[in-house]
């Protein structure tokens, strides 16, 4: 079974998402045969590349919200990240294009470390207030998630991976995906949004591989097996 998950860094709900799906999977009987490729999709693909502002200050201009109606809603969802083991402090959040991060996901993938870079990039957005537009920034987060450092410098001085990173986005237009999390299960099923573990691995289980016992057809016909042959009586 192949799973893929578009989701943004920037999106605390994909990494609420991710932690129930993994959970999910890490109680599926099948977890071995389960692929998960993550596909980029940016949220705010004009967010600025440099000195960009805080998160705060954006949603309070996107929504026309207080300041404190801002954290408001910031703390509802940290509450909900820490029933899930997650640590949030959205409240130090930098509203920075997350292009060159997802690039460098790409290339984690590439040397079979995507997801640790993932993981280690949603919490440096979400939890430590990081500008992960900053290409320094990017290249310390690699190596703390088991990049190589000379790599990971090489792929933001270029443009490497940028049309892997194009190609999801236009992947998930083709799909009809509006928002993420999204989760496709063998290019046929999709589910959207950070749904509970217990769904995720209802899903698992309801389109993974299935363990059914044969139904027998036919009536009793002689057989071979590790004791002889049948013999017709009579």
């Amino acid at each position: 079974m192949k799973v893929e998950i578009w989701s943004d860094i920037a999106c605390p709900w994909c990494y609420i998402g991710k932690t129930r799906f993994e959970k999910a999977l890490s109680a599926y009987e099948h977890a071995g045969e389960v692929e998960v490729v993550w596909r980029s999709f940016e949220l705010q693909p004009d967010a600025p590349r440099q000195s960009p502002g805080t998160t705060a200050t954006h949603l309070m201009d996107k929504y026309g919200r207080s300041h404190d109606e801002v954290l408001g809603m910031m703390e509802r969802v940290s509450e909900v990240a820490a029933s899930e083991g997650l640590e949030f402090h959205l409240e130090r959040g930098v509203a920075a294009n997350t292009f060159d991060a997802h690039r460098l996901v790409h290339y984690g993938a590439s040397v079979g470390k995507g997801e640790a870079v993932m993981r280690r990039l949603m919490r440096a957005y979400q939890s430590d207030g990081e500008d992960l537009s900053d290409h320094g920034t990017l290249a310390r987060l690699a190596v703390e998630a088991g990049l190589d450092a000379s790599g990971a410098r090489d792929v933001m001085a270029g443009d490497a991976f940028s049309d892997a990173v194009r190609s999801d986005e236009r992947r998930a237009r083709s799909l009809g995906v509006d928002g993420v999390p999204f989760f496709v299960f063998d290019e046929v099923h999709g589910v959207s949004g950070a749904q509970p573990t217990e769904f995720f691995l209802s899903a698992l289980r309801q389109l993974g591989p299935q363990v059914r016992p044969l139904t027998m057809h036919g009536s009793a016909a002689p057989v071979c097996d590790e004791d002889g042959c049948e013999v017709p009586q009579g």
